[in-house]
């Protein structure tokens, strides 16, 4: 290029003979200040270790600027790629396909889970989803969850919320007693059992369940169940408010909630 230039060729007519564009030749590099960027991506790894490249850059866009090939090629060299976790081999059943919802409180899902605390003593969480906005309603851990304690905790929930249409779960005995159906008739909410062997017809609360193990319960050992209560409390405001759901656009649960209108009775009949 400058052999061509020092011929007397013109600038123009000696990028067209190379093949090399006109813009290239006046690019300086900018120096970036990136130490405040890795940092700051250093920080949000460790304190969020299950989180994947995506998460990560929206938390970083919350905060400064910065585009995305820059931004993984920092991931690459802080060498923060995660390891996805060995499943176990299970075998589903293909269900049938479940009515997509359409807006708040059109239908719940339920599930339990277990873990044990740092003296091996077993606990159990009850775990709701709005199917609609993602939220996570509830994340409760007790000893045990008798229809009762169920039956408690919704009342809680209709109280700060409102009815749903309908509540989704499977069909563990803490459902299908007397106390469940009896429930969902006084208060008209449509009951839906999911067939057994189908957990994909509770696609939504599977998928919150798969984020409580990876990110809470398998992030932490309690040392009893009111610490574990406490750490719940502190991961489901996290959940709801910081973190970007990839299936919401990557916004929070509380801020997909948020555009959308949930109508609260004003009183509700509780027993």
């Amino acid at each position: 290029m400058r052999a061509l230039q020092e011929a007397g060729v013109s600038q123009r007519r000696a990028s067209f003979i190379v093949g090399q564009p006109r813009r290239t030749l006046s690019y300086r590099k900018r120096e970036v200040l990136e130490a405040p960027i890795t940092g700051r991506v250093r920080e949000l790894a460790d304190e969020r270790p299950r989180f994947g490249w995506r998460r990560l850059l929206i938390m970083v866009r919350r905060e400064v600027q910065i585009g995305e090939f820059r931004f993984r090629r920092i991931y690459r060299e802080l060498n923060l790629q995660v390891r996805p976790r060995k499943k176990r081999k299970v075998r589903y059943l293909r269900g049938n396909v479940v009515a997509p919802v359409s807006r708040p409180n059109e239908r719940w899902s339920i599930d339990f889970m277990h873990d044990r605390l740092a003296n091996g003593r077993g606990i159990r969480t009850m775990n709701v989803v709005d199917d609609f906005t993602r939220e996570c309603l509830a994340l409760e851990i007790d000893y045990s969850f008798a229809s009762a304690a169920v039956v408690r905790q919704l009342n809680h929930l209709v109280d700060e919320r409102g009815l749903p249409a309908t509540i989704r779960f499977d069909n563990g005995s803490e459902f299908t007693s007397r106390k469940m159906p009896q429930w969902g008739a006084d208060r008209s909410v449509i009951l839906h059992f999911i067939d057994p062997g189908k957990p994909t017809q509770n696609a939504q609360i599977e998928s919150l369940n798969g984020r409580i193990r990876d990110e809470f319960l398998n992030a932490h050992s309690f040392s009893n169940i009111y610490s574990a209560r406490q750490l719940a409390a502190l991961w489901r405001d996290d959940y709801n408010e910081s973190r970007p759901h990839s299936s919401l656009g990557y916004l929070t649960p509380k801020a997909f909630a948020d555009a959308h209108e949930i109508n609260i009775p004003s009183q509700l009949s509780v027993a």
